[in-house]
């Protein structure tokens, strides 16, 4: 079913950087139509655009015309939560310049009335599914949380995960983010618990234009399982809603936003995803106007942000996009190019359909892909490269039955010993080559013997992660918990047993200085450890720098040392 991308556009109020430089608003609204005019032009006409959403937040709640973080979820979050029901993938994300309030419209802050769209959603989601009274329905909910920064992806519920996460493209599957880790959750309490270590893992930094600036973008994604069991055939359906709420980082010009160094790099690679993301929005948008260029590149693959969310800007997905705005004059620009932005986005349409019994479909297509695999190699005399099984992965709700690779090999395969009665290797013999060297056609595409095995292991591990029971879920959830838990633990930071306050302890003896911020969400993120010795703290030639408006070049020296009791003391 084709449907528009839904565009929504929010104003917010004048920062403290606005309000010092007596900043002038040069926006207006009306109903669903935004207006912004050039203070550099006076004389010159307002520029109009219309939208499915203008919403005015930049007066407070006093204000009738004023729109809240309530009534920005029930016209949008609820929506789309309603087609997660329905069986449809979604996904909404926002978009702006840095410090124009996308972080505070998807994650807002912990105080009433202040939740952004993500928490409600959430919640929402796990009230509607305990009102279910159908004996014959059930859900199940899993949850993953990633980072994009500086063009890698990182797991930010993972704690064994150390580097940057591999994106890869599959026939069936299409792309996604291996070994990313998807975990179980029951009620909203562990939704909440997982978000907040996730924000406090994410990547921030001050910049001249915001103080708690994003500079990574986040993509929490929910996998909403919907099972009705059939009593007259006593079969299973299911329905599966890929949820995407991406907080995209700020635009931002290098001169506003002071950036030097390393944030001047961060910049650049923000900027380039999201002028790629820009990119592909225009080229789906010039795809709907002409007919004939349907045929024309779209280039997901030139950032890591679009080839992820290659589905939802132009596939299987029902799609809506806020674009946040800053009311200043001494930002038209940068105000002007985000509306223009968000006017392309809605000319493009989504194909959405119900994902219907998608696990099923997807597991009998892996095992056909496995067999045709199977049969390539085979035919090259490779068969010691997928032989060798230690174990069955039994899926007992689908009847699926696959064999995995040699558990000691780690996923390898195995190159040393023949298959017994084919006699010893040799250089003529063609399992010698190591899946090297031989082309085949396999499903329309010339692939090597390589390639062949490398997408082989790559079916299996999918087919395995899909064969899960909902039980093994949890346990790897928990396991992975008590993992965070206890890497937290060693770095001075303890959760209560009800994984509720987030408290900050001295981590073995350690003296260490923890940020503080009026942001609950961006609080107790960084921990800086003061070394044995001298420690200098400050902006240059320092060991622990610092950045702010007070912040001197040569802040402040720590001294610190072991006592005769083998305690750690200091100056």
């Amino acid at each position: 079913m084709a449907a528009s991308v839904k565009v929504a556009v929010r104003v917010r109020p004048f920062n403290s950087r606005e309000t010092s430089r007596d900043a002038k608003c040069v926006i207006q609204m009306q109903g669903s139509s935004t207006c912004i005019w050039n203070p550099k032009q006076p004389k010159e006409a307002a520029k109009n655009f219309s939208f499915d959403y203008s919403y005015w937040s930049h007066s407070t709640e006093d204000d009738p015309a004023f729109t809240s973080q309530r009534q920005v979820y029930l016209d949008i979050g609820e929506e789309m939560l309603l087609h997660a029901f329905e069986g449809y993938n979604v996904c909404i994300f926002a978009y702006g310049q840095t410090g124009a309030g996308k972080s505070y419209t998807m994650m807002g802050k912990q105080e009433p009335g202040q939740q952004g769209i993500i928490p409600q959603m959430c919640e929402d989601l796990f009230k509607r599914t305990s009102e279910n009274t159908d004996p014959d329905l059930s859900y199940s909910v899993e949850v993953s949380y990633m980072e994009i920064y500086c063009e890698r992806v990182r797991d930010l519920l993972n704690p064994k995960s150390k580097g940057a996460l591999r994106v890869r493209e599959h026939p069936i599957m299409g792309p996604y983010v291996e070994d990313l880790s998807k975990l179980a959750v029951t009620s909203y309490a562990d939704i909440r618990d997982l978000m907040d270590a996730g924000n406090k893992a994410r990547t921030v930094a001050a910049t001249n234009m915001n103080e708690t600036s994003s500079r990574s973008h986040a993509v929490f994604t929910i996998v909403f399982t919907q099972r009705r069991r059939d009593q007259l055939t006593s079969l299973d359906t299911e329905k599966v809603s890929k949820v995407s709420l991406v907080d995209l980082a700020g635009s931002e010009r290098a001169d506003s936003s002071g950036a030097k160094g390393v944030r001047l790099k961060e910049g650049a690679n923000i900027n380039k995803s999201l002028t790629t993301l820009g990119k592909v929005i225009s080229a789906l948008a010039e795809m709907q106007n002409s007919k004939r260029r349907k045929s024309e590149f779209i280039p997901y693959r030139d950032s890591v942000l679009t080839w992820i969310l290659k589905e939802n800007l132009g596939g299987n997905s029902r799609t809506a996009m806020i674009a946040a705005l800053s009311p200043a004059d001494i930002n038209y620009e940068e105000t002007l190019s985000t509306l223009r932005y968000a006017d392309r986005a809605k000319q493009i349409r989504c194909n959405a359909v119900i994902n219907e019994d998608p696990n099923a479909r997807l597991i009998r297509e892996l095992k056909e892909e496995v067999n045709r695999l199977r049969d390539l190699l085979l035919s090259q005399g490779l068969s010691r490269l997928i032989t060798a099984p230690a174990a069955e992965v039994n899926n007992n709700r689908m009847g699926v039955t696959l064999m995995p690779a040699d558990p000691a090999s780690n996923g390898a395969p195995p190159t040393s010993a023949p298959v017994p009665g084919e006699g010893p290797a040799s250089e003529s013999d063609p399992a010698s080559l190591d899946g090297h060297g031989q082309l085949e056609e396999f499903q329309g595409e010339m692939i090597t013997n390589e390639e062949a095995v490398e997408r082989l292991k790559e079916t299996e591990k999918i087919m395995a992660e899909l064969n899960e029971t909902w039980e093994e879920k949890l346990r790897k959830t928990e396991s992975i918990r008590l993992e965070r838990e206890s890497i937290l633990a060693e770095m001075g930071v303890s959760i209560k047993e009800d994984g509720g306050t987030v408290g900050v302890f001295s981590p073995k003896g350690t003296p260490h200085l923890v940020n503080l911020n009026e942001d609950p969400l961006m609080s107790e993120c960084l921990l800086y450890y003061i070394k044995e010795g001298v420690t200098r703290v400050g902006q240059k030639d320092v060991d622990i720098k610092l950045s702010g408006q007070f912040i001197k070049e040569q802040h402040c020296v720590f001294y610190s040392y072991i006592n005769q009791n083998g305690e750690v003391a200091g100056i």
